[in-house]
């Protein structure tokens, strides 16, 4: 802890580079002080690699690269669902159409598909979804550890073909504001 205090002293009893600055420059006002020399700008990039959407409601996050990806179902078909009760997941190492049936899910309210958005290679699949289905209904788009992803994918030429009919997240919220 002392040693911990002499450094917090040392610090304290430096003069900071602004305090510097203004000592330096006597003729300093806050009108000619322009913080843009002293700070550093940052730009900011989005988190999110490239995602897009179906018209039966699946989803795909593309890495940056665009040759592998992560699958899922939409909030708004989660929604639409109802309590999911049971996942049908992916085979590993199934070679998939754009629009083939990779799996399902079942809800109280009703059951349905769940469709390859793009011509792909299935490369793992979430196994938390066959113990917590669950897991669907309060995170459907989270891509990470414990979300609600169906599979992680592994993307060709074709699937790159296919992604460019699909539907950005602005053009899928107007969709399905359209279906109610």
């Amino acid at each position: 802890m002392a040693s911990i205090m002499r450094c917090v002293r040392a610090a304290a009893s430096r003069p900071s580079t602004f305090s510097r600055i203004a000592q330096a420059n006597t003729s300093m006002r806050a009108s000619n002080w322009k913080p843009a020399t002293l700070a550093r700008s940052f730009s900011s990039s989005p988190i999110r690699d490239i995602r897009k959407y179906t018209k039966e409601h699946e989803w795909i996050d593309l890495n940056a690269d665009q040759t592998a990806g992560v699958i899922g179902i939409s909030s708004y078909a989660a929604e639409e669902l109802g309590d999911v009760v049971y996942v049908e997941l992916p085979e590993e190492g199934r070679e998939v159409g754009a629009g083939d049936a990779i799996g399902a899910v079942e809800s109280v309210k009703s059951a349905a598909d769940i469709n390859a958005p793009v011509a792909c290679r299935i490369t793992s699949v979430n196994r938390l979804l066959e113990e917590k289905p669950g897991t669907i209904n309060q995170v459907p788009e989270d891509d990470s550890h414990g979300g609600g992803w169906i599979a992680k994918v592994a993307v060709g030429e074709q699937g790159l073909k296919d992604l460019e009919a699909l539907m950005t997240a602005e053009e899928y919220t107007a969709f399905t504001g359209e279906e109610h």
